[in-house]
């Protein structure tokens, strides 16, 4: 979870990854269910997919900045992250935010968002991969489990979607970075069409009910932060599955 979002999009669109402070290492928080294991987004990366993120150890001290940045731009937005938070987040040796990242905050954040955007896109296999009968409904409510596990354990302090929060925050997003959540927003809403297409959804309509599934997600994340509550992200997977499912029907 932008190109001049309306109104009914962009309310969706506040949220998405992980608590975070400043100069201490984000734990991990992987949690095995039904769908195979699902990774929140205050993981550092999607263990079988390393262009989206590696293992601590593996990582440089660019690749940890820009996991950092997205950690806390989904906590606390594009204007309150500063450069040397995210130093400090990622244990990156002083001087190697010029040496990274010339264009400064903007390219950092620009890569933080392309991070998120590629992170949520490279999940869908993940949580395709994990059901003996994928189907839409299913899809869905794998989407939507990831964030009431994620809530259940580390609370509703977790933060949301840092291509939200830069797309929200427009008083610090640049256009450079409004370009960038709206690749990320594409790039994870192609899996999504794709897998409805798979699972017999008409070509016309898959990438419309995935940008449907993004959307709501994206709005029942919002709402479940503000009433503290994943009453929002239970009551879309019930009442969105059924219509999902219908698309993919012989019928339709």
């Amino acid at each position: 979870m932008v190109v001049l979002l309306g109104p009914a999009v962009l309310l969706g669109m506040m949220v998405l990854l992980g608590p975070a402070v400043p100069g201490r290492a984000v734990r991990p928080s992987w949690a095995a269910g039904p769908m195979g294991g699902v990774a929140r987004w205050n993981d550092e990366g999607d263990k079988g997919d390393k262009g989206a993120g590696m293992a601590d150890k593996e990582r440089g001290p660019r690749e940890r900045m820009v996991f950092s940045a997205a950690q806390l731009i989904r906590r606390d937005g594009v204007a309150a992250t500063g450069m040397r938070d995210v130093v400090a987040h990622a244990r990156a040796p002083r001087g190697s935010l010029r040496h990274y990242f010339p264009g400064g905050k903007e390219q950092l954040v620009n890569e933080a968002v392309d991070w998120a955007g590629r992170y949520a896109a490279g999940r869908v296999a993940r949580f395709l991969a994990g059901m003996p009968e994928p189907s839409p409904s299913r899809l869905f409510a794998a989407m939507a489990a990831q964030w009431i596990d994620e809530y259940g354990s580390a609370g509703f302090e977790a933060g949301g979607c840092p291509v939200a929060a830069a797309t929200v925050d427009c008083s610090e997003a640049a256009e450079s970075t409004r370009e960038a959540a709206a690749a990320a927003f594409a790039r994870w809403t192609a899996p999504v069409a794709r897998a409805l297409a798979d699972m017999g959804v008409p070509a016309a309509r898959a990438e419309p009910l995935a940008t449907l599934m993004i959307s709501a997600l994206e709005g029942a994340i919002l709402i479940a932060r503000a009433e503290r509550d994943v009453r929002a992200l239970t009551t879309v997977t019930r009442e969105l599955g059924p219509l999902l499912d219908a698309a993919a029907s012989p019928s339709t």
